[in-house]
């Protein structure tokens, strides 16, 4: 596989210009949650954050990529059909790039994004494979997906490297860059959450998906209730215990279920499908910074 060039310079000055999408900026999906895009064009201005960055994206360079990629399995068209079609079908939806993707054998229900704008690749754990039906696989790429068609992927291949324990040699920014990079992250996945829904188009598919992330086994997956599992977020609310969160990459499962079920009541989503009325996205967003708020 050739290197990767990680143009951090680049990266930021094309965040410093831009231009349309919802009045917010370019290089966005017209679905992104609009807190995705507030908090990371702060990202940008902040001396530890692109500190830590400038160091992770060497460090990937030279290790993690390789970590990564090991004993990972290339996503064809003679080998894995099913996902290589899913990906291609999500890609067309969002309208970007065929992105490369990986089969790697790891049990746990996970997958992820990593690289640069410029280049990068997607990461299915065959652990979540084997679990999920097609329609949650095809949210689940569509949601990866999603990290590349909002320019997430250097922000988030970071957050892997530190959450990895790697960034300790530059321990004193680490801190400030990891709660500024948190913040953001938990809205991102907000964003990809949506792009999911948007490439599988079932609303159910996409909830179970996160439900079978939650519980990590498909038999205490068939004894699970949505609706009571969706209650636990006026708990998750309550408390001290809350602001463990602060420290979190994703918002807790919960919340993230209730901000995708707003979403898919968006007039924008509604009109996506062919349907008609809906609540205004931008009086959604609203609603869900207000669920997704720590602080």
């Amino acid at each position: 596989m050739a290197a990767y060039e990680f143009d951090f310079a680049g990266y930021v000055e094309r965040k410093k210009n831009p231009g349309g999408v919802r009045g917010l900026g370019s290089g966005y999906g017209d679905y992104a949650f609009s807190g995705d895009i507030k908090v990371r064009r702060r990202l940008d201005t902040l001396k530890p954050v692109q500190l830590v960055v400038r160091s992770m994206v060497r460090l990937f360079k030279r290790v993690r990529k390789n970590e990564l990629l090991g004993n990972a399995v290339k996503i064809t068209r003679r080998q894995f059909p099913e996902l290589f079609d899913a990906t291609a079908q999500c890609a067309a939806a969002l309208d970007i790039t065929m992105p490369t993707v990986y089969v790697t054998n790891n049990s746990s229900i996970n997958a992820g994004t990593y690289g640069t704008d410029e280049e990068s690749f997607i990461v299915l754990n065959s652990g979540l494979v084997s679990m999920f039906d097609a329609d949650e696989i095809l949210y689940v790429i569509g949601h990866e997906c999603g990290h590349l068609q909002n320019n997430h992927v250097v922000y988030k291949t970071v957050l892997d490297i530190m959450k990895s324990g790697a960034g300790k040699v530059i321990s004193y920014a680490i801190t400030p860059a990891s709660l500024a990079l948190n913040s953001w992250s938990r809205r991102a996945e907000i964003t990809c959450d949506r792009a999911g829904l948007i490439c599988c188009k079932n609303e159910t598919a996409a909830l179970s998906a996160m439900l079978k992330l939650a519980v990590g086994s498909k038999q205490l997956f068939e004894k699970a209730d949505l609706e009571e599992f969706m209650g636990q977020v006026d708990e998750l609310q309550e408390g001290v215990g809350r602001f463990a969160e602060y420290f979190e990459t994703h918002p807790y499962i919960p919340k993230r279920l209730h901000a995708l079920k707003m979403f898919a009541g968006s007039n924008y989503y509604r009109s996506y499908i062919g349907e008609t009325g809906g609540e205004p996205l931008d009086e959604v967003d609203r609603n869900v910074e207000k669920l997704i708020q720590v602080l």
